[in-house]
Parts: structure tokens; C-alpha cells; sequence
């Protein structure tokens, strides 16, 4: 066994089942209550998607030119009084390409006030969503339905939304599917455990 295959191992088994919110719950429609059907915040996932997500680790980069080593866990980081992140901001110039970081399927393209130009990326199973936010502009012929390749482009870094316009940046977030497969809900992942 090589020891990438048995950290690997290593990281799927500390993965519990609970439950955290999601990170796209500013973008959910008009009455939904994505806090009272996911309270936790744990960042773990379910050895169900550990094992689903387990042929496309570790993800690949989502931000064009930044290695793993470079990203930073600002997942339990505070966002106003009553939140925490729960996702990774991958700072980079304005118009840096952004990637998709598994295959998968473009569920959602949606433009909000918290998140901005954002994508929202199912993975091969179905059993995640990747969320990409605060883009400059979507990649050209981006569209709902398109099937994407781990690489293919997604948009662009930026500073849409409630973004700070001085530091463009990508905001990323991993959430595990519920039964619905709802793309603005789920339990959030912590995404730094999948870079590496």
C-alpha cells in the first residue's frame, strides 16, 4: 500500500456522520430552513461519501497556479456574529482561471448578493456539491446541464457579491447531498481535508 493511499485511508476514517449546515444557505429559495434540518458544524462527512468521493482524491486545485500546500482553512473562521465560513477563500488576481476540481455535473449557475456570480457542481455520485463563488465572470458556454471534466473551466476569480473588492478571491465549499440532492443544501465539508 503507498503511503498516499494509506493517508487517504487515514483521513476517510476519522470522517464521522454528522451534520453540519450548508454552505450555500444564503442562496437557498424563499422559505426554506436549512438551519433547523442541519444545526451541527463539524466539517466531517459520512464514510458513505468518504467512500464515494474516494476515487477523485485528492481534488484538484480549483484556482489556476495554487498548490495544495498554499491554501489556507478558514472554515471555522467567523462570519458576522452568528456563522461560521465553512468553506476556503483561495485569494488570487482578479481574472485568474477557476477549474472544476472533480467530474461532475453544473446543477446550478446562480447570481446572489452574498455569493455573488457562483456555480454550483454536482460530483459524479451525486453525493456532493461543489460551490464556487464571488466569480468575475463564468468561463464561455458554461451552462446548467454541461458535464464537467476535472480541469475544465468553470470562470474566473473576483470579487462579486459581498466580496471585498480589494482582495478577489475564490470562495470554496464542499457540502454532502441529502436525500433531495436540493443544490443550495447539505452538510459542509471541511474542503481542505480533500486537497490533500
Amino acid at each position: 500500500m503507498t503511503a498516499r493511499l494509506a493517508g487517504w485511508r487515514a483521513v476517510i476514517a476519522v470522517m464521522l456522520s454528522t451534520v453540519a449546515m450548508g454552505s450555500g444557505a444564503a442562496d437557498a429559495p424563499a422559505g426554506t430552513s436549512i438551519g433547523e434540518q442541519f444545526p451541527a458544524r463539524s466539517g466531517e462527512i459520512s464514510a458513505s461519501v468518504a467512500q464515494a468521493l474516494r476515487p477523485a482524491l485528492p481534488l484538484r486545485v480549483p484556482v489556476k497556479d495554487i498548490a495544495p500546500a498554499q491554501l489556507v482553512d478558514t472554515f471555522t473562521d467567523q462570519r458576522g456574529s452568528d456563522r461560521s465560513h465553512e468553506a476556503i477563500d483561495i485569494l488570487a488576481p482578479r481574472g485568474t482561471p477557476v477549474v472544476a476540481v472533480d467530474d461532475g455535473v453544473v446543477v446550478k449557475l446562480f447570481l446572489s448578493k452574498p455569493g455573488g456570480i457562483t456555480v454550483y457542481q454536482f460530483d459524479r455520485t451525486r453525493s456532493v456539491a461543489y460551490y464556487y463563488a464571488h466569480l468575475e465572470a463564468y468561463a464561455d458556454g458554461l451552462a446548467e446541464g454541461q458535464l464537467l471534466k476535472r480541469g475544465d473551466p468553470i470562470g474566473f476569480v473576483g470579487s462579486t457579491g459581498n466580496a471585498n473588492p480589494a482582495t478577489p478571491h475564490l470562495h470554496f465549499a464542499v457540502f454532502e447531498l441529502g436525500p433531495e440532492k436540493q443544490w443550495w443544501k447539505g452538510r459542509a465539508i471541511r474542503p481542505l481535508s480533500l486537497f490533500r
